[in-house]
Parts: C-alpha cells; sequence; structure tokens
C-alpha cells in the first residue's frame, strides 16, 4: 500500500504515541497480560486506521475537457442551485462530496486550466455536512478557468474532525485535470460551483470515487 506524503509526520506520531503507550503499561502493570493484549489490539487498530486513512492508491485518471470529474471520495450530499458570492458572484450549481475518514482524502483538479483565484480561510470545525460550513468552517476557495473560458469554482472545507487543509494551488498554476491540488487530514467536503446549465451526472447519495467519477458535462 502507498503511502502519501501528508501521512508521513502523522504516522511516525502514531508509532510514537503506540511505543510510549505500550512501555507505560508494562511498566506500571507488568503483571496483567490480559490489560495487556487488549492495549495491543488497541494499538494495532489505530495504527491501522492512521495508514489506510493516508493511503494512496493508484488510479486511471479520465480526461476530457467537457467533464468535470470528481474532485475527491466519498458521498454527493448537496446538489441544488445556489448563489457564489465570493469570486463568480452569480448563481451556480453546487455539488458537494463528503468525505468520512474512512475514504482517501487526495483531492484532485476537477478540471484543467488556469488558476485564477486561491485564498485560504480560518474559520470553525462544525461537522462538515452542515449547511454552514461551507460559508463558516475553516476552507480554502480556488477557482480554474479552462480553455474555453468557462470558471469552476471549488473548495475544501474542515469538517468536525479535520484540522489541517493542505492545498498546492496557486494562482497563475497550469492545472490538470485529475492532478492533485491537495488533500485534507480526516472528516471534510469538497463543494463545486459549476455555470447553470452544466449537465450533472451524479445523484443525491451517490457514491464517488476521486479523479474517476465524471460529475457533470460542461454545456460549451
Amino acid at each position: 500500500m502507498t503511502i502519501h506524503k501528508e501521512g508521513y509526520t502523522s504516522i511516525a506520531l502514531c508509532i510514537l504515541f503506540i511505543f510510549v503507550l505500550n512501555a507505560v503499561v508494562h511498566y506500571l502493570l507488568p503483571n496483567t497480560a490480559w490489560f495487556t493484549w487488549i492495549i495491543y489490539i488497541l494499538s494495532f487498530a489505530l495504527f491501522v486506521i492512521i495508514l489506510q486513512f493516508f493511503r494512496s492508491p493508484a488510479i486511471t485518471v479520465v480526461k476530457n475537457d467537457q467533464h468535470v470529474i470528481c474532485p475527491a471520495d466519498g458521498k454527493v450530499v448537496v446538489i441544488e442551485e445556489t448563489q457564489e458570492t465570493e469570486f463568480l458572484k452569480d448563481k451556480c450549481i453546487q455539488v458537494s462530496v463528503f468525505m468520512s475518514p474512512i475514504n482517501v482524502h487526495i483531492n484532485r483538479n476537477p478540471i484543467s486550466g488556469i488558476v485564477k483565484y486561491y485564498r485560504y480561510h480560518p474559520g470553525k470545525f462544525l461537522v462538515a455536512w452542515h449547511p454552514k460550513s461551507s460559508t463558516e468552517n475553516e476552507r480554502t476557495t480556488v477557482v480554474i478557468e479552462n480553455k474555453a473560458g468557462v470558471s469552476i469554482l471549488f473548495r475544501q472545507i474542515a469538517g468536525a474532525l479535520a484540522r489541517r487543509i493542505v492545498c498546492y494551488s496557486k494562482e497563475g498554476d497550469q492545472a490538470v485535470q485529475g492532478e492533485e491540488f491537495g488533500f485534507i487530514k480526516f472528516g471534510s467536503r469538497v463543494d463545486l460551483f459549476l455555470p447553470l446549465g452544466t449537465e450533472i451526472k451524479v445523484g443525491l447519495g451517490e457514491t464517488v470515487k476521486g479523479g474517476i467519477t465524471v460529475l457533470a458535462h460542461l454545456k460549451n
């Protein structure tokens, strides 16, 4: 299993914590074999959970200039018309993907083009499915304009467990569809804001895969 680079520090800290915990148990409770085995099992489970969270599976990216591909693994929790007020300042179709702690948390560019806008916003840590998490939680906003002049805005949004959003995008960068643009540690979500008239290819509650599932078809 390949581990994502964002997991190296967390995995090292996890190993250190397990080592210290087991050493303390052995020192303070040397004659309680049953309790020691419980700690062993819990330590192993914790290690496996951390490893699977930072896994980086190989995928074959679906690339097409007319397609908007899913930026993350998870479940579609919002499909609705809304007003985007930060950059596009227009009515859009919002599609939101919720990532649970068991999902791969790599984030991928939904389209190819030029990064026209990037902002980091500090904020709260409401649960990721809360309606106000899109505007009140810690988040980043990225806008990519494709070669046809169509702009798509998307946000990484921290959840109740997430405390660190990583975004590699910078204004002026050339974004390539399906390539990584960031990572969110633990439960979180990604919102996309698409032009009105975009043909949505997924339904509410549908399980989607980052870099593979086609979320929408652009009309231009």
